[in-house]
């Protein structure tokens, strides 16, 4: 990522930012904690249609979505927020959640966690992307996927929905 150094201002244009294959999905990391004092992590995510991560929960973040393109069903504990262009969903630290992107389009959201620290957890079980856009040319290695989320606070609880 060309910026500059924390505590200065800088500006990423549209595609810009660190690319990252990140469970099937193409992340671009906009901001890190590096660049804001520890208080927060924002990546463009682009999840294929059907995609959904594992039932997990963040054990340190608060982690929230502002939804671009596209439509997901979110699951947080016995809460279901259906969401789309437009829409923001919060998803509290300590509370188990996942979500299932629509089945016709891929869904493009800014993730935002805060505290910061989501991106070393992406840093260390993704894989540079040379070309931003889908499908991911790569398999996900679930053994350690599970190591590395117990590094970062994270805790994967359970399979990804099904349709």
């Amino acid at each position: 990522m060309s910026t500059s150094g924390s505590g200065m201002p800088y500006m990423l244009r549209s595609g810009e930012g660190d690319a990252l294959w990140f469970l099937g999905s193409l992340a671009t990391v906009k901001t890190t904690g590096a660049h804001t004092r520890g208080a927060l992590t924002i990546v463009e995510f682009l999840n294929p249609a059907g995609f959904a991560p594992p039932l997990h929960r963040h054990l340190a973040e608060d982690e929230a979505f502002y939804i671009l393109d596209g439509h997901a069903r979110f699951r947080c504990g016995e809460d279901v927020l259906d969401a789309g262009p437009g829409d923001f969903v919060l998803l509290p630290v300590n509370r188990p959640h996942t979500f299932l992107v629509g089945p016709d389009q891929p869904l493009r959201a800014l993730q935002i966690t805060t505290p910061a620290g989501f991106e070393d957890f992406a840093a260390e079980v993704a894989r540079p992307a040379a070309e931003r856009r889908l499908p991911d040319p790569g398999p996900v290695d679930p053994a350690a996927l599970g190591h590395a989320a117990g590094r970062h606070a994270l805790e994967l609880l359970g399979p990804p929905p099904q349709h």
